[in-house]
């Protein structure tokens, strides 16, 4: 497939990135900087440098689906974070109408649903319950996304990532890791699903300690082969470590708002 990768520059850009180019799919990558050395390496000529929505028709135009990770990634203001997040989806998604592309695969977050209390796994179907605007904007886009998918047949997936780290690093990562390598498989399996309209998957790796159902995303094809638990040892507890496991958005649930609302 010829794929764009939105946020090619991000952590989870650059890995993403050549993962899907070892595995044979054509990337084009998009980004407000330009790429380093050993990225450029992988994207080749490919590249366009800018903003998501000024340069959305022309970066879909030719590609077989999207990749949409780019996106602040931390919280901000209400306005800034629907901005960066809603925005950029509402972009893409129409520039896929006019160009007849099909599929989108969005970095959505645990965030979006940050306050849910931690007990039994939490699955795809509790509802929304954003921790912060950040997650407000996870929800809008993730809501954006179930309008097209309806309206106009556009397959697209919701990875809601947890904590995409090198290696835990906290007893909450320990539930909530996302693995470099498990975030390839996962983006690579949302491409090439055959499930038809909107999903929402979590994008863990298969943590012993999971707080969410990986079920949905196995069904989409996604086997994830990590877990945080191999570090567990290593890990030393901090008086935070209560607080930050009440709720699964952990650090975000207890965090004070950017702004109140304008």
């Amino acid at each position: 497939m010829r794929v764009l990768v939105t946020g090619v520059s991000g952590a989870i850009g650059r890995t993403v990135a050549p993962g899907l180019t070892a595995l044979g799919h054509e990337v084009r990558g998009l980004d407000l900087v330009e790429p380093d050395d050993e990225l450029a390496g992988v994207l080749g000529a490919d590249v366009l440098v800018g903003d998501v929505v000024d340069l959305a028709d022309q970066a879909v135009a030719g590609v077989d689906a999207v990749v949409h990770l780019a996106g602040r990634p931390s919280e901000s203001s209400l306005p800034e974070a629907l901005s960066s997040h809603a925005h950029t989806t509402a972009a893409l998604l129409d520039a896929m109408v006019r160009s007849g592309v099909g599929r989108l695969v969005y970095a959505s977050s645990n965030h979006a649903v940050g306050m849910t209390p931690r007990g039994e796994q939490v699955g795809v179907d509790v509802r929304p319950r954003p921790d912060t605007f950040y997650g407000v904007a996870k929800v809008t886009a993730e809501a954006l996304m179930s309008l097209y998918a309806d309206r106009f047949e556009i397959t697209a997936v919701a990875m809601r990532i947890g904590s995409f780290l090198e290696e835990p690093t906290t007893r909450r990562a320990l539930s909530t890791w996302l693995s470099p390598d498990d975030a390839v498989r996962l983006v690579a399996a949302a491409l090439t699903t055959d499930a038809p309209g909107f999903s929402a998957v979590y994008g863990i790796s298969a943590n012993t300690r999971a707080w969410w159902d990986l079920e949905p995303g196995r069904r989409l094809g996604y086997d994830p082969q990590d877990d945080a638990e191999t570090y567990a040892s290593t890990i030393p507890h901090r008086d935070e470590d209560e607080a930050e496991g009440d709720r699964v958005g952990g650090p975000y649930a207890v965090m004070p708002l950017e702004k109140p609302l304008p």
